[in-house]
C-alpha cells in the first residue's frame, strides 16, 4: 500500500473519530438519554416486565427516573444510568423515603437495590406527593400482610 493512501485512510479515520467525539458531547449536553418521553419508558418497563400492567407513571424533573405504579398496588422505578436504563420491582417494605426541604421532592433508600438511592425531585409538589404515597402504600400492604399472619397464628 503506498504511503499516500495509508495517510489518506488514516486522515478519514480521525476526522469520523472528530465527527463522532462532536455528537456525543452534544448528546451529553442535550440531555439525550433522559426519559422525558414518557412511551419509552412504558416500552423498556414493559419489556422488563412484561407481566406487569402499568397504571400510572411520573418522571422526575431532569428526566433521569420514572415512578410507576402497576395495577396490583405495586410500585415499581426506571432509572437512567449513563448508557443503559435499569428497570425495578419496589418490594413492599424494602424502600426508606425522607422529605427534602424542598417540597417537591424526596430521598430514597432502596435497600434491595441501593444503586438506585438517591434524592428525586419532580415537576410539581402534587407528583412527589403522589408517589411518596405509593411508596407509603407499598410500607402498609406490607404492615397489613405481617399483622394478618401475626393474628391466624
Amino acid at each position: 500500500m503506498s504511503p499516500v493512501i495509508a495517510w489518506s485512510i488514516i486522515f478519514v479515520l480521525v476526522i469520523l473519530l472528530a465527527f463522532y467525539a462532536v455528537r456525543m458531547a452534544r448528546r451529553q449536553e442535550d440531555g439525550e438519554g433522559d426519559m422525558e418521553d414518557i412511551g419509552f419508558a412504558i416500552l423498556q418497563f414493559g419489556k422488563a416486565f412484561p407481566r406487569e400492567a402499568i397504571r400510572e407513571l411520573h418522571p422526575t424533573a431532569d428526566g433521569k427516573s420514572v415512578f410507576l405504579r402497576l395495577h396490583d398496588g405495586k410500585t415499581g422505578i426506571m432509572r437512567s444510568h449513563a448508557k443503559h436504563y435499569s428497570c425495578h420491582l419496589i418490594k413492599p417494605g424494602r424502600v426508606r423515603v425522607n422529605g427534602l426541604p424542598d417540597a417537591k421532592g424526596f430521598s430514597a433508600e432502596f435497600l434491595d437495590t441501593p444503586k438506585n438511592n438517591g434524592e428525586f425531585v419532580f415537576k410539581s409538589e402534587a407528583d412527589a406527593a403522589e408517589v411518596s404515597l405509593w411508596l407509603l402504600g407499598n410500607y402498609v400492604a406490607t404492615a397489613d400482610k405481617d399483622a394478618a399472619r401475626e393474628g391466624s397464628v
